[in-house]
């Protein structure tokens, strides 16, 4: 029995020692980009170099009146955006990302970062081939028009069911 506490106790240990600790900061290394036709079975879609700004600006909205003697502005909704994803160039996951690119399909979208924050989104696609140089990497651009999202969920909780708004 003394056996089996001790295992147990090693075994707590190693698991805590490969969580990831997002309280002084977060690398972006092991950030990676899925896509599901349905969201139940997620790939991952590319060999990712950068992930893009996600979120968007709140559009403003003027109320200012012949009252007023300066502009007021209430916050209207949030603007979708197109956002890009650079990957580089490898010929299996470049010909996965390429086999269904502008077909217009709305895909749902996961980025997950090192901690276990998501961040989903629904949208089309389209794959925009780099610049060539002299000494240079290879790359493509995945281009996703946003029409839905993104929804963020916090390393840790369970992601919301319902409307997101």
């Amino acid at each position: 029995m003394k056996n089996v506490k001790l295992y147990s106790s090693l075994l707590k240990l190693d698991i805590q020692r490969f969580a990831v600790d997002s309280s002084e900061g977060l690398v972006g290394t092991g950030t990676k980009l899925e896509r599901s036709e349905d969201g139940s079975t997620w790939e991952e879609i590319a060999d990712i170099k950068t992930i893009p700004e996600l979120g968007g600006d709140t559009e403003k909205i003027d109320v200012t009146t012949l009252a007023d003697d300066r502009r007021k502005q209430v916050e209207g909704i949030q603007n979708a955006s197109n956002v890009q994803f650079q990957a580089v160039y490898k010929g299996a996951s470049f010909a996965k990302a390429l086999q269904e690119a502008g077909n217009r399909k709305q895909y749902q979208w996961k980025v997950t970062y090192p901690d276990g924050m998501t961040a989903t989104m629904r949208g089309s696609y389209n794959i925009k081939f780099g610049a060539v140089a002299v000494n240079g990497a290879l790359g493509y651009t995945i281009t996703i028009t946003v029409s839905d999202g993104p929804h963020f969920t916090a390393a840790g909780s369970t992601p919301s069911t319902g409307e997101h708004h």
